[in-house]
């Protein structure tokens, strides 16, 4: 399910009136928990957390115009998306995320390489996103991108 929309403002408004206060919810912990640096935009049509040229210059390797990519939210057809780029490049992280999920939610972990699916939208651990988004900044980000994309 892809929301059109030219601003984070205009994508929150159309989305679906029982996704809303859930995505509403997972927009204020992270933009209160983000390190400063990274800026909020749509990203991929998606409500996206980057690390801007003004920071980092390269860009993203695969398309270098636009800012490098870190932390997406979406409402798709059947959940609700949270994608988190450092779970996918740092074992560490994704090992304590993984170890701690189920001290906060009730259910099965539903979980790709970047992607925490949410089914059960009343039962996401706002909390441990939270923690989760504070453990990387965007320097943090930026070191762990280039080890992996250089080797």
């Amino acid at each position: 399910m892809r929301v059109e929309a030219k601003s984070v403002e205009e994508y929150l408004d159309n989305l679906p009136e029982d996704r809303k206060p859930f995505m509403n919810k997972l927009r204020e912990v992270i933009r209160k928990n983000i390190p400063e640096g990274f800026n909020e935009e749509l990203s991929y049509g998606m409500l996206g957390y980057v690390v801007p040229h003004s920071l980092y210059p390269a860009g993203y390797h695969c398309t270098p115009q636009l800012p490098l990519p870190f932390l997406s939210i979406a409402s798709q057809k059947n959940f609700i998306a949270f994608y988190h780029m450092g779970i996918y490049a740092n074992k560490d992280l994704y090992d304590w995320f993984v170890g701690e999920y189920y001290k906060h939610s009730k259910y099965k972990l539903d979980m790709g390489k970047s992607c925490i699916r949410f089914k059960k939208m009343d039962d996401i651990p706002f909390d441990l996103l939270g923690e989760l988004v504070r453990k990387m900044t965007p320097k943090d980000w930026i070191e762990l991108y280039e080890k992996n994309l250089k080797r």
